[in-house]
């Protein structure tokens, strides 16, 4: 990595994906909140995992629902058994893509800032 002064430098990006009205469609922090929602089998684990609100998750995700047009979830009510919900398989999906697509963006920032960038120093 290129270094300034002796200080190593290193490339971070962020990527989500936005509608035509430049709301938030899906992110990484939609990414955890699945991620969790799948791992935990509860929008409410997964808040209190995240230390976030219930309110907050679940507006996330609905939020996104709509934005796609399409569930991402399967929400059982509570009673004897509890309550949970699991990932569609559309979600599994979604979460896979955009997985692989970050670490492609990561990946491709880090080799063309490594190879790509010659930095001066100014006098």
């Amino acid at each position: 990595m290129p270094e300034v002064k002796g200080k190593q430098l290193f490339m971070r990006s962020k990527i989500w994906i936005e509608d035509e009205g430049g709301a938030v469609v899906f992110g990484l922090g939609r990414l955890k909140i699945l991620e969790a929602v799948h791992r935990l089998g509860s929008l409410q684990a997964a808040a209190k995992e995240l230390k976030m609100s219930y309110r907050a998750v679940w507006g996330r995700i609905k939020a996104t629902e709509e934005r796609l047009g399409s569930p991402l979830l399967v929400r059982s009510k509570g009673g004897a058994s509890g309550g949970g919900s699991q990932l569609v398989p559309f979600a599994l999906e979604l979460v896979e893509q955009f997985r692989k697509l970050h670490k492609n963006v990561v990946v491709q920032s880090d080799i063309l800032f490594k190879n790509g960038i010659t930095i001066k120093e100014n006098k």
